[in-house]
């Protein structure tokens, strides 16, 4: 082989590495190796797909509150968790669910109070394997 086609071959395969390299740190960066949270919807009803079908970031008192959570990526096992809380910094609720995400996935989550909710500002803060990866800001408002 010549020593330029050499030269050719090494620079292939260093540029080659240092791609595989970027794609790994990519992928860690919200959680877990092979699985990233890709969107974050808040709404008020959701569909079987688990898609939300009535978006919004403005609820009323007596709604049901509705989030989607976008995977992609596949993991034996992942650990979502939506956090809640009021603008006082108050939690309102948390929950996790524990995923074995295949592919695209969607997984949802959802909070309600009979007696209806504060008007205000909230925020939902959605972790993966407990690394945040999106926070969502949405209001209250009178009936």
């Amino acid at each position: 082989m010549h020593r330029s086609k050499k030269i050719q071959l090494l620079l292939c395969v260093v540029l080659l590495s240092a791609a595989a390299a970027c794609r790994a740190k990519d992928a860690n960066t919200t959680g877990t190796a092979g699985v990233r949270v890709t969107d974050v919807t808040l709404g008020r009803s959701v569909g079987g797909d688990k898609a939300i079908t009535d978006r919004t970031d403005t609820f009323k008192p007596n709604d049901t509150i509705y989030v989607s959570v976008a995977t992609d990526g596949a993991a034996p096992s992942a650990t979502l968790r939506a956090k809640w809380s009021f603008e006082d910094g108050q939690l309102v609720n948390e929950s996790t669910r524990t995923i074995a995400p295949v592919n695209k996935e969607r997984t949802e989550f959802h909070i309600a109070k009979p007696d209806g909710w504060p008007a205000g500002k909230y925020k939902l803060e959605v972790f993966l394997n407990d690394q945040s990866a999106e926070t969502k800001s949405f209001d209250v408002r009178g009936s």
